[in-house]
């Protein structure tokens, strides 16, 4: 069976990072002597993916100058051009509807979405949760949460008993976890976004699941979410 596709969100301002990102986009600040972006071209080359779509606004003809086509990975890259296309970014449910053309070759393809700035070097691509999605054509999505960092106590999803996200509740553990930003997702979560348009994908996953047909699990490797400079050179360090 076909590897599935994937997709990097790349399309952000990243505001909080100024001034590195008044000249540089975000996902290629560069930790360990490579761009963020790199980190996760890597991994998914690993896993055996081969074709990945990449959104882009702020600063974005620099991405396809740093990345090419994406042969060094042996990977196919294609690059959706929010800025050039639409005037700007799309938000994360807008980007990803309008790459979908590019993401799915049947509607019930699952398919990988991950935000270009997130470090998280240990992250697996796995075959085993894309063979679970495709195991059971009703799930919307598999998402990865974390522990809640410091600037988003409150967390964002509880997961229940049977490994199903709760959008509203904590788990029977008590906890609500932060979103990682990786995670597989279907077609049919996108439902009612048109191409070109902008939307949020937090509303999306909360209707998938008070439906119950979006699950999670805790992911415990090291993450990241590079939210200033003075992080950026912690993290080098």
């Amino acid at each position: 069976m076909k590897p599935p596709k994937a997709m990097l969100l790349a399309a952000g301002r990243g505001e909080r990072m100024r001034p590195l990102t008044d000249t540089t986009p975000k996902p290629l600040l560069k930790i360990g002597g490579r761009p963020m972006i790199e980190w996760h071209l890597d991994a998914l080359a690993r896993a055996g993916i081969r074709e990945v779509v990449i959104n882009t606004a702020w600063l974005e003809q620099q991405f396809a100058a740093a990345l090419g086509d994406g042969a060094r990975w042996n990977l196919r890259i294609r690059y959706s051009m929010e800025g050039r296309d639409h005037g700007g970014a799309l938000e994360t449910a807008g980007g990803i509807a309008t790459a979908l053309r590019w993401l799915v070759d049947d509607a019930d393809d699952p398919f990988w979405v991950a935000s270009a700035d997130i470090h998280a070097p240990e992250f697996v691509f796995d075959a085993a949760a894309v063979q679970m999605m495709r195991d059971d054509p009703q799930r919307l999505a598999h998402l990865w949460l974390v522990e809640n960092p410091p600037f988003h106590p409150a967390g964002d999803f509880g997961i229940d008993a049977g490994g199903r996200g709760l959008a509203d509740d904590a788990g029977p553990d008590g906890r609500r976890w932060t979103y990682s930003n990786f995670g597989l997702l279907r077609a049919a979560l996108l439902d009612g976004i048109e191409a070109g348009s902008r939307a949020a994908l937090g509303p999306l996953l909360k209707a998938g699941m008070r439906q119950r047909r979006i699950s999670a699990e805790v992911y415990r490797g090291r993450w990241h979410n590079v939210g200033t400079p003075e992080q950026l050179a912690e993290l080098n360090r």
